[in-house]
C-alpha cells in the first residue's frame, strides 16, 4: 500500500510544470558535460539565435506588442478575425462566451497535432486556401460553429461529452476536406483523442458538472480567489482532466502521465528513474486559456511558471541555427517515434534552450520577465522563427523526421 502510495505521490509530482524544467534540466545538464549521445550543445550560438529570432519578432510585431503563444492567433489566419465573427454571429453572454471559448481552444489544440506537408485546407467563404497549423485551427473553428461537437442542434457553439465520445475518422474526414490527393497525418489519432475527451468528460463531474467541456471555465471561476487565478493550477486541472486520453502512455500508481517519456540522463529513482515530462499539448492548451479567461473577469498569475513547448517548430530552430548539433547521421536521416531516445533528448534540449534564448533576448531589449514572459517570446517569437528557417531549408519539414500518431507534435 506505501509503495503504491508512492507512486502515485511520484506521478502527480511529475504533472506539474516544475517537474518538466527539474528533468529537462538533468538531460541539459548531461549534454553541457558532453554526456549525450545523440546531440551536441553549442551554447555560444544561442546569442546568435536570439538576434535572429528578435528579427522575427520585430517583422511580425514592430512595436513589439506581442500576444501570448495562443490558438487564438492561429484562428486570425490571413487576417480575418474569425472568432470575432462567430461571437457576433450569435448572442451570448459573457460567461457562456467563455464555456464556448475553452471549447473551441480545447477541441482544436487536440486536433492540431501536425498536419504534414501535403494537407491544405481551403475555406469557402473567404477562398483562401490554408495549411498547416492555420489550417487545422480554420477547419477545426468551422467544425465547432456547425455544431459537430454539440449534443443539441439548436446550441452549435458546445463541445458535450457524449456527442465527442461519438466522433469518427470519417466526420473529420469531411471536416477537414481529406481526400487521396489531400491527406492529413494521424486522422485516426485526432479522432480517438476527441472521443476519449469526450469520455473524460462524462466521467468526470467533479470538473464538468454538466457533462460539457466548457463547465472546466466554471471549475476555473470557481476557484479563482479575489479573481485571480495562477497558471500552474490551470495547467494542473487540465493535465489531471486529459491524462487519460492519450493513447499508449505511461502510468505510475495508477495515474496517466500523459505526454512522459524515457531518458537515461532524465534523473529521479525508484519508479519515475528516467521519467522526463514535457506536457506540450496540455502546456499549449493552457496558454490557449488564459485570454478567454481574462475576458470574463479572472486575471491569470504565474504565467512564467509553465515552460517553453518542446515540439519541431522550437527544436528545429535550435538545429537550424546550430545550437544543437546532431552527433550521427541517424538523427536527421532516420524517423523517429516521441518514444525514443533522440526526440526526448531534442525536446528536453529544446525546453532549458528556450529559456535560455528568452532572457537573451529580454537582455537585448532591457526588459524583465514580467515585461517579456515566454509566453510572449514564444509567440512573437522562437515558432515563427524556427518555421521560416524550416520553410526556406525544407519547404516547412522539420529537421527530424517525426512518427506522429496526432497526439503528440
Amino acid at each position: 500500500m506505501l509503495a503504491a502510495q508512492d507512486d502515485a505521490a511520484a506521478a502527480r509530482a511529475l504533472l506539474t510544470p516544475e517537474a518538466v524544467r527539474e528533468r529537462c534540466g538533468n538531460i541539459y545538464a548531461a549534454g553541457r558535460d558532453e554526456q549525450l549521445e545523440h546531440f551536441q550543445i553549442v551554447e555560444h550560438r544561442i546569442n546568435e539565435a536570439a538576434r535572429f529570432v528578435l528579427g522575427v519578432m520585430r517583422n511580425n510585431y514592430p512595436d513589439l506588442n506581442i500576444p501570448y503563444h495562443a490558438r487564438w492567433r492561429h484562428f486570425s489566419a490571413g487576417g480575418i478575425e474569425r472568432w470575432q465573427a462567430l461571437k457576433g454571429r450569435h448572442d451570448l453572454d459573457r460567461r457562456e462566451t467563455a464555456r464556448a471559448a475553452f471549447e473551441l481552444a480545447i477541441t482544436s489544440v487536440l486536433l492540431d497535432a501536425g498536419a504534414g506537408a501535403a494537407w491544405r485546407y481551403r475555406e469557402v467563404s473567404s477562398g483562401q486556401v490554408l495549411e498547416r497549423s492555420e489550417g487545422l485551427a480554420v477547419a477545426s473553428l468551422a467544425l465547432f460553429e456547425g455544431g459537430g461537437f454539440s449534443a443539441d442542434p439548436a446550441r452549435p457553439l458546445r463541445a458535450d461529452g457524449r456527442r465527442l465520445a461519438a466522433v469518427t475518422a470519417d466526420e473529420l474526414v469531411a471536416g477537414f476536406q481529406v481526400t487521396g490527393d489531400n491527406p492529413l497525418e494521424g486522422l485516426e489519432g485526432r479522432a480517438g483523442l476527441l472521443r476519449a475527451l469526450g469520455a473524460a468528460i462524462v466521467s468526470r463531474d467533479d470538473i464538468c458538472a454538466n457533462g460539457r467541456l466548457g463547465d472546466l471555465f466554471d471549475y476555473f471561476a470557481a476557484r479563482a480567489g479575489a479573481n485571480m487565478l495562477p497558471a500552474r493550477d490551470i495547467l494542473i486541472a487540465v493535465l489531471d482532466l486529459l491524462g487519460p486520453i492519450w493513447p499508449g502512455r505511461l502510468s505510475l500508481g495508477g495515474i496517466a502521465l500523459g505526454d512522459v517519456w524515457r531518458h537515461r540522463h532524465g534523473g529521479g529513482r525508484g519508479a519515475d528513474a528516467g521519467l522526463v515530462p514535457f506536457h506540450k499539448l496540455s502546456q499549449w492548451l493552457t496558454y490557449s486559456l488564459v485570454e478567454p479567461l481574462e475576458e470574463a473577469g479572472v486575471t491569470v498569475t504565474g504565467l512564467e511558471a509553465l515552460t517553453g513547448l518542446a515540439e519541431y517548430r522550437n527544436g528545429g530552430l535550435f538545429i537550424d541555427t546550430g545550437v544543437l548539433v546532431p552527433r550521427h547521421d541517424a538523427v536527421t536521416g532516420l524517423p523517429h517515434g516521441p518514444e525514443d531516445e533522440v526526440i526526448v533528448e531534442w525536446r528536453a534540449l529544446s525546453v532549458i534552450l528556450l529559456d535560455l534564448l528568452a532572457d537573451a533576448i529580454r537582455r537585448e531589449l532591457g526588459r524583465t520577465p514580467e515585461q517579456l514572459p515566454l509566453a510572449r517570446v514564444l509567440e512573437g517569437g522562437s515558432w515563427a522563427a524556427g518555421r521560416v528557417l524550416a520553410g526556406e531549408r525544407r519547404n516547412g519539414a522539420p529537421p527530424i523526421t517525426l512518427l506522429s500518431d496526432g497526439s503528440v507534435f
